[in-house]
């Protein structure tokens, strides 16, 4: 209990796969993966996790059907109002990652600043939803506030790009769990994971539970974390 990591970031893929090994449609593996990521959510709790940043849509997955951009909306929001009064007598706050650009319902930005606002104060732990969220975009968007702020080229640094972020008052992540068996990062955090531990499962999200986030950060603690140096 003594090397619990702080922020964990959570990859949750598979859930097409998941539907399709049952012969459903891909949106009821979506469906199901919300007691995945409830339960994660609580065991996190348990172990003292300060921060668990889930990959919830990408700024890539607008290039999916239709049918399923439009399902996956109606499910973040749907989710929200089913969740965020549980969350906040948890005392979690949630808080989202990612571009608030037009293609957003304006039904899912309005749930997602109602469960901000709502529990904005709370401490024990923060789910912070990566939504509408990329990387590269997440780079890109800290440079242009440097640009718009007339930042000086000779005050650009990383501690600089590091604070135009989406949520700089996060730690970096010291965990990274990509699940379904997939080996990639997805675009998912670049900068915050430079030196982030990753561990990979052949779980499928629907079926991932906090046993498994427990198994992931078993792992997690018999790495040497060095970070470019040795030990001494």
């Amino acid at each position: 209990m003594r090397s619990i990591p702080h922020h964990v970031g959570v990859v949750m893929d598979g859930n097409g796969r998941w539907a399709t090994r049952r012969g459903l449609p891909r949106t009821e593996g979506h469906g199901a993966g919300e007691k995945a990521l409830v339960d994660t959510a609580y065991g996190a709790l348990a172990l003292g996790v300060r921060a668990l940043t889930v990959y919830a849509f990408s700024t890539e997955n607008w290039r999916r059907p239709v049918d399923e951009v439009r399902y996956l909306m109606n499910f973040n929001r749907g989710l929200l109002e089913r969740r965020q009064h549980e969350l906040h007598t948890e005392g979690v706050r949630i808080t989202f990652s990612g571009r608030r650009d037009w293609r957003v319902p304006r039904g899912v930005l309005s749930r997602m600043d109602e469960a901000a606002e709502l529990t904005r104060h709370n401490k024990v732990m923060t789910l912070n939803i990566a939504f509408n969220y990329g990387g590269r975009a997440e780079i890109v968007d800290a440079v242009k506030r440097l640009i718009e702020e007339g930042v000086s080229a000779t005050k650009v640094d990383e501690k600089a790009i590091r604070e135009r972020l989406y949520h700089p008052e996060l730690p970096d992540p010291d965990l990274v769990v990509r699940t379904s068996g997939e080996f990639r990062t997805s675009n998912f955090l670049l900068w915050e994971m430079a030196y982030s531990e990753l561990v990979f499962t052949d779980v499928l999200w629907p079926d991932f539970r906090r046993e498994d986030l427990y198994a992931a950060i078993a792992q997690y603690q018999q790495r040497e974390r060095r970070f470019g140096g040795v030990d001494s």
